[in-house]
């Protein structure tokens, strides 16, 4: 089977650009010619491989093409970055997944060692650690930081560690809702990141807790911890960003031995590539600081 590098091409901006008729804009070509050359690469494969909905999305099939055509991509990407060396001007993109919590913490190593990469141009998506797989099974991103242990298709995976969080609150917050030896979980406000986060309802759920209290939505790793510190709610925490915040009172540890730990993985393409060698080295370095 021979793929075609303007039909891949074809796929990648169809995916990246949403629609058939702003993939051909992006490619400056006409809308027939990029129908023409994903019907083209569809019966060279035998299986659709898009979906025409709006936007447009790959099937199973696509998927695995998709991820090989942007694998391709970098490859060239490489290749002209290696070839240009001697000016100083090749650079490649390198899309990575990483939750957020991570990125307001110990990842920021590994943002401090891209900046010495001239040869490199970082592309952060910042998605929740259960659920970017799906950005590596499409070709998204060449490696991510995952709590899943089982590696996707054409991907290798190795253990970085436990990410610890411990449910706080202000004082004043819990304070105001402490019952004897312990507070109103059912009653007491809570913060959540996000739809994705399941963390809090982990600690209420394990306290028996089936009331849904009061809840905020608060999608920034550093505002979650801001709204917690100014008493919206009570959150599950990373240990790492806490710093000092207990110490100094600043926030309480709620009562119990509450703690969730969550182990992160790092997923990459199994493809021979020296950027991908290099940002696993950072990321693999970066973590040794979480715990064991």
């Amino acid at each position: 089977m021979t793929l075609r590098p303007e039909q891949l091409a074809a796929l990648v901006a169809i995916v990246d650009e949403g629609s058939f008729e702003a993939a051909a804009h992006h490619l400056s070509v006409t809308p027939s010619a990029v129908s023409q050359r994903i019907r083209a690469l569809e019966s060279q494969v035998g299986q659709v491989l898009l979906l025409r909905t709006t936007p447009s999305r790959v099937t199973e099939a696509g998927a695995a093409v998709l991820r090989t055509a942007r694998q391709q991509q970098l490859l060239e990407r490489e290749l002209r970055a290696e070839l240009s060396a001697a000016g100083g001007t090749g650079t490649a993109p390198l899309p990575v997944a990483v939750n957020a919590d991570s990125l307001a913490t110990w990842f920021v190593r590994v943002l401090a060692e891209c900046a010495s990469w001239p040869d490199v141009s970082l592309r952060l998506h910042v998605e929740d650690q259960g659920h970017s797989a799906t950005l590596l099974r499409t070709g998204a991103v060449l490696g991510a930081v995952t709590s899943e242990p089982v590696a996707v298709q054409g991907c290798s995976v190795e253990p970085l560690g436990t990410m610890r969080y411990v449910p706080v609150a202000a004082p004043e917050l819990a304070e105001r809702w402490t019952r004897g030896r312990t507070v109103d979980w059912a009653g007491m406000p809570v913060v959540r990141f996000n739809a994705k986060d399941d963390l809090q309802q982990r600690v209420l759920t394990a306290r028996g807790v089936t009331a849904s209290p009061p809840t905020h939505v608060v999608p920034s790793s550093e505002g979650f911890l801001a709204a917690v510190r100014a008493g919206l709610g009570w959150g599950a925490v990373p240990e790492e960003q806490l710093g000092d915040d207990v110490g100094r009172g600043r926030l309480v540890r709620l009562p119990g031995r509450d703690r969730i730990d969550v182990p992160l993985h790092w997923q990459r393409w199994r493809l021979r590539s020296e950027r991908i060698d290099r940002v696993t080295a950072a990321v693999r370095s970066a973590a040794t600081t979480l715990h064991p």
